[in-house]
């Protein structure tokens, strides 16, 4: 590779103008000839700049509405021309074509207008051509041209440029971006049509993500990890703000997500506790603190540097009451200026505010990495609605139990399977989570609510995420207190957990919906 490039020659065409004039600016100062496309090239003439225009470059004018005006020998010649070539040099000269020394693009904007909810044509029309074909052509030809696709590299650009040239390291650098930028492009188009042409599973699919933030480490220090944000705009812990607190680990994030999407489940003020992966705590109340000490309630020890998320803006009482306890962090639609306050005495405590709740509804992906490839599947948006709950034994729940039932479900969509979630008056009181054998789970929970609670599970209702294979995991139920259960039913030995449960006198209420959480 070549030393360093002096910058002589560069062609702009750019959709975010940011930094735009001041570059051109300092190219021209240096010396440079700027070649611009229509609106880029207004931009720089409206600044004072001496700027000419692709089509007297190319001697052909922009025409289809400009779907066409790159994509010309005259231009992409001088892209692609190697350096070390002599008979590269003289094809330029035989058709008297010149080189560029640096490309500065960046591509329409087709993800925004994809989420702004624009209509089919105009997310068409949005489907940048000429960029991606010039990208990966002086991409492509880094060892003989710069190519920049991000404004925050043009004030690192020019300090080389001043310095005698951009460095063979830098430009291999900048390819090396404007290929990942041409990729995750190409796959939120990819993935966009797919979708509409109803192609599923789609017979290839593309994941890209921009680097947010490189993390100190992954789910242990021997790992590297980092964050990236995808195209899906879906409220989280990936694109919160961070009103204050340390930096957030691998560990943190993922805990935070998993707290925020079961918090989300409720409609009536809620909060969930999590601790590696899993709630710990979760409950509804008339108002967030309440909620909160309910949660708390359930499992206070595993409670401790655990992550809290609400479905309401964190206020000054349930700060307060956060507070007392050593929390890693707390995620939440909105803070109030006093609960803000009481959580930055706090000075290692992470807090989290985003624009809203993820909607647990709403359609989605999620993606799991195995060896030689990774598993694609919807995410689980089932919710139990109670007007649809079979009644399998004699004696119907009360209404009671019922809104029991229904929360305790919901909580147990987000417990990693094996899952068992014992429930009483809307606040959870055992939670058995990842076991192998369902009668473990149960008994785990249980275990948990005599740890936390003088009367244990008495009274409670319980929910299984998956159908019980045997009368023994109910009976386990029926031993630690509950009067009521709640599972997708479909057993081949229903009958038996049936009878089970009428001789213990339990109401039992089928879903039809399983929620395994692997």
């Amino acid at each position: 590779m070549a030393e360093r490039l002096p910058i002589r020659r560069a062609l702009l065409s750019v959709s975010d103008k940011t930094g735009l004039v001041e570059l051109a600016r300092a190219l021209a100062d240096g010396g440079a000839k700027l070649v611009s496309t229509g609106g880029t090239a207004r931009a720089l003439a409206e600044a004072g700049l001496t700027v000419t225009e692709v089509a007297s470059v190319t001697g052909f004018p922009e025409i289809l509405d400009g779907r066409v005006k790159t994509l010309h020998p005259a231009i992409h010649a001088g892209l692609l021309a190697r350096r070390d070539l002599p008979a590269h040099e003289v094809a330029l000269a035989e058709h008297d074509l010149e080189r560029f020394d640096l490309l500065v693009v960046n591509l329409y904007p087709f993800e925004a207008t994809l989420a702004a909810g624009a209509e089919f044509a105009a997310c068409i029309e949005n489907i940048d051509v000429g960029g991606p074909a010039m990208l990966r052509a002086a991409a492509k030809n880094h060892e003989a041209i710069a190519v920049v696709t991000d404004p925050a590299d043009y004030a690192p650009l020019l300090a080389e440029v001043e310095a005698g040239g951009v460095t063979p390291e830098t430009r291999r650098r900048l390819a090396a971006k404007a290929f990942a930028l041409t990729a995750g492009y190409d796959a939120a188009i990819s993935g966009w049509l797919q979708r509409e042409a109803g192609l599923e599973p789609p017979p290839r699919f593309a994941l890209a993500g921009r680097l947010a933030a490189p993390l100190r480490y992954g789910e242990n220090p021997h790992q590297k990890a980092a964050l990236y944000l995808t195209a899906e705009r879906r409220s989280g812990a990936a694109n919160a703000r961070q009103l204050q607190g340390k930096e957030l680990s691998y560990n943190n994030l993922a805990d935070a997500d998993a707290a925020f999407e079961c918090v989300a489940e409720f409609e009536r003020p809620a909060v969930v506790i999590v601790k590696h992966a899993n709630p710990c705590g979760v409950a509804e109340g008339v108002e967030t603190v309440a909620a909160y000490k309910a949660a708390l309630a359930c499992d206070p020890t595993s409670a401790f540097g655990g992550i809290v998320a609400l479905n309401r803006p964190l206020d000054a009482p349930t700060a307060a009451e956060i507070a007392k306890l050593f929390t890693e962090v707390i995620i939440a639609p909105g803070a109030s200026p006093e609960a803000a306050a009481i959580i930055a005495t706090k000075k290692n405590l992470r807090l989290l505010v985003t624009d809203g709740l993820p909607d647990p509804a709403a359609p989605g992906s999620t993606v799991k990495c195995v060896a030689g490839g990774f598993l694609l599947q919807d995410r689980d948006t089932g919710r139990v609605d109670p007007a649809a709950l079979k009644v399998a034994t004699r004696r119907a729940p009360t209404a009671a139990e019922l809104a029991d039932l229904v929360f305790a479900f919901r909580v147990a969509k987000h417990v990693r399977s094996n899952a068992i979630v014992y429930a009483r008056g809307l606040a959870t009181v055992g939670i058995g989570a990842g076991q192998m054998s369902r009668v473990d789970a149960a008994r785990i929970a249980a275990w948990k609510a005599g740890e936390a609670f003088a009367e244990g599970a008495k009274g409670s209702v319980v929910a299984s995420d998956a159908f019980f294979p045997f009368a023994d995991g109910l009976e386990a139920a029926v031993g630690a207190g509950a009067t009521a259960v709640i599972q997708p039913g479909g057993s081949l030995r229903d009958a038996e957990v049936i009878a089970a449960a009428d001789k213990a006198g339990l109401a039992m209420v089928f879903t039809g919906l399983r929620h395994f959480r692997h």
